[in-house]
């Protein structure tokens, strides 16, 4: 019986050893995220947003190269559904794209505020894709994300910004990419799923790159687009270890911190005071998502009983 007690005690402690190192990854991984977008922001005064998404995905896609090393583990590329896979990688540069060009004109809290609606979404297209099933309550909750989204941009009070279209735009296409990463996941290998990301955009951006090449005017140019895809790169590969050993239910309320870096950052580099709104928005949009994240908990727990 003692033996039996000291193995739960042993175990109880490693789940919480491993839980806290999950939490520690989550929050440098979203802190490097806003690095990243701060460096997205500082390079597109300089160049155009496609170049600044190229040199984002070039070089974690040379990241990914040095690391995964395919061409000793040619497994690294093998996948079973390339089509979903491109689909998939397409949506992320179009999220990319359009949060990187969004920057040029809003806030970065602005812009990660709305960013935090992406869950609502996900529920959304879960429904139309996955055919899961939502209750009341979760569609109660989703109504309650999107009030919050008008209490920040206030349609009508004041005048919205057209580039708030773009960060919505984004959002949507960053819901498809996690739909399409749940579906790829049950099939495909992590590194597979990594290069392909890196590698679609970095090919795909390459004739239009060429149309538009702006050559950056001075060396913190260049080493702020550098910086775009070594904290991307980075940022991702923190995100995947964070979630290799704790449940995603346990990590995701700590990815809403990412609105402190983003506070910080936008106001020691670009002096922006976020308004009472946008914090007020942004409690209402981070409030429902807990709170769906809460229902799928419970739903979780309620068929492992079952």
């Amino acid at each position: 019986m003692r033996v039996t007690e000291t193995q739960a005690i042993d175990k109880a402690a490693l789940v919480r050893s491993q839980h806290l190192q999950g939490i520690g990854l989550i929050i440098a991984a979203v802190t490097l995220f806003c690095f990243l977008d701060t460096l997205a922001k500082l390079s597109s005064q300089h160049v155009p947003t496609v170049e600044v998404v190229w040199f984002r995905y070039a070089i974690h896609f040379a990241l990914a190269m040095l690391f995964l090393n395919p061409w000793r583990s040619r497994s690294a590329w093998r996948t079973s559904r390339p089509v979903a896979q491109l689909i998939r990688a397409g949506l992320l540069t179009l999220c990319t794209g359009l949060n990187f060009l969004a920057l040029r004109y809003l806030q970065l809290v602005e812009t990660v505020t709305i960013q935090f609606l992406a869950p609502l979404c996900i529920a959304l297209l879960s429904v139309v894709f996955l055919k899961e099933t939502v209750g009341v309550r979760r569609w109660a909750a989703i109504a309650v994300g999107f009030v919050g989204i008008l209490v920040v941009t206030r349609p009508g009070i004041a005048e919205v910004h057209w580039a708030v279209l773009l960060s919505l735009a984004s959002v949507v296409s960053s819901a498809g990419y996690f739909i399409m990463t749940r579906s790829l996941a049950i099939t495909e290998s992590p590194g597979s799923m990594l290069l392909v990301i890196a590698a679609f955009p970095t090919v795909l951006l390459l004739p239009w790159l060429y149309a538009v090449w702006v050559t950056p005017p001075d060396l913190f140019t260049w080493l702020t687009l550098a910086g775009t895809g070594i904290f991307g790169g980075l940022g991702h590969f923190l995100l995947i270890l964070a979630h290799r050993h704790v449940p995603a239910s346990v990590l995701a309320p700590f990815g809403y911190t990412q609105i402190i870096g983003m506070v910080a950052l936008g106001y020691l580099v670009f002096g922006h005071v976020p308004s009472p709104w946008t914090f007020a928005g942004a409690s209402i949009i981070i409030g429902s998502g807990l709170y769906l994240l809460a229902e799928e908990r419970r739903d979780k727990g309620a068929v492992r009983k079952a």
